[in-house]
């Protein structure tokens, strides 16, 4: 473990996890590639703004974050410049509404070092003994924003999921910290697992706190721990009011829309005989793909700019 305290600064003594019976579970969201939505991100924001959580392991981040790629935001004024805002990348005791202990991984998603980076966390892991560490995350997806929110759940053993997956069979993907993060623990002999929420593609580059309820009621029943979630479905709700007076104003945007209800509604629907497949959407004259893009280009800037509908 040489190689992970180059990469990690743990405080040795934390009273409030010693002479328990479990160790501590581990939450992480870490914001870049695998947060669609914001979702993770407002998850972790909700779970920071419930406990004043301190910092109890510091991982280095100028050994993990491209300066270059993205640009920490600064403030200049008049003649000289203050407010840098630093990356950090910590580990925080945190506290459920019950007075629970866990701990909380966030902070942006390592550009480099991803092995490294596991190593350290593996060394947090084996100091404070994590029972079990769980990952929240987003994908864009050709789902419908006006049905449940679907999570595709994963873990290193079987006996960790809680719910069937709509994915069977392989799929190829592009690798993540944190997935390679829950695979090397996982080889370490940790018990590691986590949600990815699938995100309406339409609305992904912004805030869906819906699906951060969804990962954090998730994260609640493999956990045991309990947080007040009412501020979080508020945010929800008055999103998607927003998302509908948008798309009520779109006759193209509205057909995309039912067409994915079909097709969700579809794949749900219990099937009406025995090992038949499933039915499939409706056939329907849809518009054209540059139709489409246009009036998702409008669609998206009245997202952008909910106080100037006319624009």
């Amino acid at each position: 473990m040489a190689e992970a305290s180059r990469f990690v600064h743990i405080v040795d003594e934390v009273p409030e996890l010693e002479g328990r019976t479990d160790g501590p579970v581990l939450v992480h969201a870490l914001d870049g590639f695998l947060d669609a939505g914001n979702a993770a991100n407002l998850a972790a924001k909700h779970l920071l703004s419930q406990s004043s959580g301190r910092v109890v392991a510091s991982l280095e981040v100028d050994d993990f974050y491209d300066y270059r790629a993205r640009r920490p935001a600064m403030t200049f004024i008049e003649h000289h410049y203050e407010q840098y805002d630093a990356p950090r990348l910590v580990v925080r005791l945190m506290h459920d509404q019950h007075g629970t202990p866990y701990l909380l991984l966030h902070g942006p998603e390592p550009d480099m070092h991803w092995e490294g980076f596991a190593s350290a966390v593996r060394a947090v892991v084996e100091h404070f003994g994590v029972r079990l560490t769980v990952a929240m995350g987003a994908v864009p997806m050709a789902v419908p924003h006006t049905r449940p929110v679907m999570l595709t759940n994963h873990a290193t053993s079987p006996e960790l999921l809680i719910q069937e997956n709509v994915w069977k069979g392989q799929i190829r993907i592009p690798a993540s910290a944190q997935s390679l993060l829950e695979l090397r623990l996982g080889e370490w002999g940790h018990a590691a697992m986590g949600f990815v929420a699938h995100i309406p593609h339409y609305v992904a580059q912004f805030d869906y706190p819906r699906a951060a309820v969804s990962i954090l009621e998730s994260v609640e029943d493999v956990t045991g721990l309990e947080w007040d979630l009412g501020p979080l479905r508020t945010a929800g709700d008055t999103k998607m009011a927003e998302i509908a007076a948008q798309i009520e104003d779109s006759e193209e945007v509205r057909d995309v829309v039912q067409g994915l209800e079909q097709q969700y509604d579809a794949f749900h629907r219990p099937s009406t005989e025995e090992g038949s497949a499933l039915p499939l959407a409706e056939e329907r004259d849809l518009p054209t793909g540059e139709e489409i893009g246009a009036e998702f280009e409008r669609f998206l800037a009245g997202l952008d700019r909910p106080d100037r509908p006319d624009e």
